[in-house]
């Protein structure tokens, strides 16, 4: 839903003058998603009030960013934080309680339900990354002795504090998982039956300690709302939902997508309020190793000063020649990477795609070569032209084994295949296509000098 600026000003108005039943006849039909959108684009001071004054502020504040989150949390009165944080769902309260300052945490802490407290506790000792770091507490279990009244009758009173209704858990008095029932099977259900009957016990689930990625994966792949997560005793600690698993992927994607930039990963990193020195010590690292393989690009060329020194032409085509190396590298290390995050791809399939993309590069390498003789006749002579054609083709071809075998390799060496980046490839690819194309010229230039 698209709101109108018009609305917006008067909501602000309304906020302004304190003008409780405006403000919610105003946000009456909006979703809490266009709300929370509202909320980030209204001075601070509105956005405190905002929150105080919405009937439901528990769920608009969800969809705000965590940073966002702790700046408002930290201006409200602690009472108020207080309520706020106990109408959470479990994993959004846990990870804001995580991030207030000490003492905060510690006035909020005395200040919540004991339930709460421990749910807190609970959650907050399982490390960054895993699927008990994302997990929700907020689900509904049942008994699988219940009748279908009984249970619909449980239902009713665990709804109101659960973060999805559509699936239901069957655990035994140990918080075993039995099974899983959805919401319609139980409403379609004979009243006569009983949940044993009718819940489903080939399960797919997650373990607490699993890499919350891989979690993602399996909501993605079998197109779940929500999965349960379990202990080594296969005890239902909590479910993680669609909309965290979604939050996942676009933290690992952000992830990929810096370190194929040679920027040090960190999803949460907003370029606009970062500071200078976080901006300047995510950057650097890279760049300065990227120098120190540029120099090798540097060494090859003077290794054939001679060369070069003879037929200057050269030097024409060598950016254009270095250039087409990395682009061909980092198209195929950017496929790669795609391939293996998305397991599409495994190790045991590396010679049979690098065969392919022989093949591959040979054609794009013909085409290219093909175009750049052309130029190499014009500005110089058939021999210049063949010298073009036959770098091109080499180079083409380096640049995309490289850029195939790179991610393997590192993902062989249990390291990120996405730190097989573009400028990365692009740099090892300069020094090579140099080496290759200066090494042909004086193989073949040399000859006719001679």
């Amino acid at each position: 839903m698209q709101l109108s600026s018009q609305l917006i000003v008067n909501l602000e108005q309304a906020i302004q003058d304190h003008n409780i039943e405006e403000i919610k006849r105003l946000i009456k039909q909006v979703n809490h998603a266009d709300l929370a959108d509202v909320l980030a684009t209204l001075s601070f001071d509105v956005q405190v009030k905002l929150i105080e004054y919405l009937p439901h502020a528990a769920y608009v504040f969800e969809f705000l960013s965590l940073a966002q989150q702790l700046e408002i949390a930290e201006q409200l009165p602690t009472s108020q934080l207080v309520q706020l944080i106990s109408e959470m769902h479990s994993d959004d309260r846990t990870d804001l309680f995580k991030a207030l300052s000490k003492n905060l945490k510690n006035e909020v802490y005395a200040q919540l339900d004991p339930q709460i407290q421990q749910q807190i506790q609970k959650l907050a000792q399982y490390a960054e990354e895993s699927a008990g770091a994302i997990m929700s507490s907020d689900f509904v279990a049942l008994s699988p002795n219940l009748t279908i009244p009984q249970a619909i009758e449980q239902i009713r009173q665990q709804a109101s504090d659960r973060e999805t209704l559509y699936l239901i858990y069957i655990v035994d008095q140990a918080s075993k998982l039995l099974g899983v029932v959805s919401l319609r099977e139980i409403i379609l259900a004979e009243p006569t039956k009983r949940i044993a009957d009718i819940m489903t016990t080939d399960l797919v689930v997650g373990a607490v300690h699993e890499d919350q990625e891989s979690i993602a994966q399996k909501l993605s792949h079998y197109d779940f709302i929500a999965l349960p997560i379990l202990d080594d005793e296969q005890h239902l600690l909590g479910i993680v939902t669609y909309d965290d698993a979604m939050d996942v992927a676009q933290e690992e994607m952000t992830e990929d997508f810096l370190k194929s930039s040679a920027v040090s990963s960190s999803p949460k990193m907003s370029i606009k309020t970062a500071p200078i020195f976080f901006l300047y010590k995510k950057r650097v690292f890279w760049l300065v190793i990227l120098v120190f393989g540029s120099l090798l690009s540097g060494i090859g060329i003077s290794h054939f000063e001679d060369i070069i020194s003879a037929n200057i032409v050269l030097v024409f085509f060598l950016p254009l020649l270095v250039g087409s190396g990395g682009n061909a590298g980092s198209q195929s290390a950017t496929l790669m990477v795609r391939a293996l995050a998305m397991g599409d791809v495994q190790l045991k399939d590396w010679m049979y795609l690098i065969g392919r993309e022989t093949l591959v590069a040979l054609c794009l390498g013909g085409t290219m070569a093909f175009a750049v003789s052309i130029l190499g006749y014009i500005r110089g002579d058939a021999m210049v032209a063949l010298v073009l054609a036959l770098s091109m083709m080499g180079i083409v071809l380096l640049g995309c084994l490289i850029g195939m075998s790179l991610p393997f390799i590192l993902n062989r060496l249990k390291l990120d295949p996405a730190s097989a980046s573009a400028p990365l490839v692009t740099s090892i690819c300069d020094a090579t296509g140099v080496i290759v194309y200066l090494f042909i010229a004086s193989i073949l230039l040399g000859q006719v000098a001679a």
